[in-house]
């Protein structure tokens, strides 16, 4: 199911943009009927509650897309992309993915056996907070207070705690928050996530009472530039065989960057083999 309901997403996107004409800085489109993706009514009904309680987004209106009404929400992430690169240990400026791209996100780490998401770097904390309306356990791991800030506003207007974390997480201690099956999905594309990758999936496999393998999430790119020092596996490949790491899934999907280009961003779900 998550893989049609990724090319879903996908085709909706690719739909949308022929049509639209709006010069807004971001987009985000949502189903406002549960039966173009066979989603889950309620969590459906969350999804836009998401959107309509993040100042991110200014506005929206509907648009029928793929013989079904959607709502297009459109914004701006100017200053909280600006806030975002002022800190001396952020690796990767704020790009967020789609809302319905955090939700299939979140599925398929549930469908994985995953427990809790842990999010590193979660910005306005999508991913987690579609974790936690799936009935997972979920943290956002977030080093700029305003983008914190946002986190607890969504937090208390729509009642789903995805738990927002203010620190860095090359420095936090993940033991304080009982792992049992976890995935942690990783902010940054390939080369700018890199030095936050290294430093947060050496605490964690380091920690004395791990269990199992952790899942790691990376964001990666099908095209790859012509001066990129890692042209393999996404734009991990040397991240993934130096922590021996096993490819187990790769799902595509819309983000904030890939509107406006035919190929969307690939998320590399892989295991840890120690």
């Amino acid at each position: 199911m998550n893989e049609s309901f990724a090319k879903a997403v996908v085709t909706l996107k690719a739909e949308f943009m022929k049509r639209n004409e709006s010069t807004s800085h971001i987009y985000e489109v949502i189903p406002t009927l549960p039966e173009l993706f066979s989603i889950d009514k309620h969590e459906l009904e969350m999804l836009h509650k998401f959107a309509e309680n993040n100042s991110i987004y200014s506005d929206s209106y509907e648009m029928k897309i793929l013989d079904t009404v959607c709502k297009v929400y459109h914004g701006d992430v100017n200053n909280y992309w600006l806030d975002s690169i002022k800190h001396d240990t952020s690796y990767a400026p704020f790009y967020p993915v789609w809302i319905l791209s955090a939700y299939v996100l979140a599925l398929q780490s549930k469908s994985l056996g995953a427990e809790q998401i842990i999010d590193i770097g979660s910005g306005d904390g999508r991913i987690a907070y579609c974790a936690k309306v799936t009935g997972l356990q979920s943290y956002g791991i977030e080093i700029d207070e305003n983008l914190v800030s946002l986190e607890k506003k969504i937090v208390l207007s729509t009642k789903i705690d995805f738990k927002p974390i203010m620190a860095d997480a090359t420095q936090f201690d993940y033991t304080s928050i009982g792992l049992s099956q976890p995935i942690f999905f990783i902010s940054g594309l390939p080369e700018v996530g890199e030095m936050l990758a290294n430093n947060v999936i050496s605490r964690i496999m380091s920690m004395p009472d791990l269990k199992v393998s952790p899942i790691f999430v990376f964001t990666g790119s099908h095209i790859m530039r012509k001066d990129s020092r890692d042209k393999s596996k996404w734009g991990w490949g040397q991240v993934i065989d130096h922590f021996k790491l096993d490819v187990i899934k790769t799902i595509t999907l819309p983000t904030y960057w890939t509107l406006d280009q035919p190929i969307d961003t690939p998320f590399i779900f892989t295991r840890s083999t120690i």
